[in-house]
């Protein structure tokens, strides 16, 4: 790490809690929070915002590079900190199918996927960094200083996104929310470029049957014996 900054990093599939855990962690620590599976929703809310065309690929790389985004974090699981973006709270703002559909043109921009690469290292400022992704122990942070790869079973992460959805008052089929996530968990892990998958001295935790607080306390402990903290 640049400046020996310490950097945790937690991948892992879809509802698994990772984003979360990170919250959570970032909050106990009082480390920066980056949520990596937002920045290509926010780079492209960004261009839009700026009348950036989403297929001018120099323009938007020099976006990318210069992202103003904050990603705050929590302090309980009820608290889910949020992003600002260019001084503005965007966290409802990004999650619209809409803006979904912008990040699928630009993430296939190699030369925006570069940028964003070195902006995500950019978060690694002192005290220290909570990098929440599918690739942060494998690609971006690949000595980070101890990794975690939080997982759940299918029928459990399914079951948590159809507890979410109901909250907000949205009208799912929990066996189609099944399905997609099998098909997501599918296509992350056999894609060409950064596939999901722990990184070779990643700790892997299993928090099918554990609660998000026993899910923290775990990895508070872990990173304690690790000397991390």
């Amino acid at each position: 790490m640049e400046n020996n900054v310490p950097v945790v990093t937690i991948d892992g599939p879809g509802g698994s809690g990772k984003g979360t855990l990170a919250r959570l962690l970032a909050h106990e620590l009082g480390w920066h929070l980056l949520d990596s599976g937002a920045l290509y929703r926010l780079t492209a809310l960004a261009a839009v915002n700026h009348g950036v065309s989403l297929e001018d690929e120099e323009s938007l790389k020099v976006l990318a590079a210069h992202l103003d985004v904050q990603f705050l974090a929590g302090c309980d699981d009820s608290s889910k900190g949020g992003i600002v973006l260019e001084g503005e709270h965007v966290e409802n703002t990004i999650r619209t199918e809409e803006v979904g559909a912008w990040a699928s043109k630009i993430a296939t921009l190699p030369e925006v996927r570069r940028a964003l690469l070195s902006r995500q290292r950019a978060f690694a400022e002192m005290p220290g960094l909570v990098a929440d992704g599918r690739d942060m122990g494998t690609v971006v942070f690949d000595d980070a200083n101890i990794k975690f790869y939080l997982t759940a079973s299918t029928e459990e992460r399914a079951r948590r996104r159809f507890e979410q959805l109901q909250a907000q008052g949205v009208d799912v089929s929990l066996d189609r929310l099944l399905a997609d996530i099998k098909a997501r968990d599918d296509q992350d892990s056999n894609r060409a470029v950064a596939p999901l998958k722990p990184a070779d001295d990643a700790i892997i935790i299993d928090s099918t049957k554990l609660t998000i607080q026993e899910v923290l306390d775990k990895v508070l402990d872990t990173m304690r014996r690790n000397a991390v903290i």
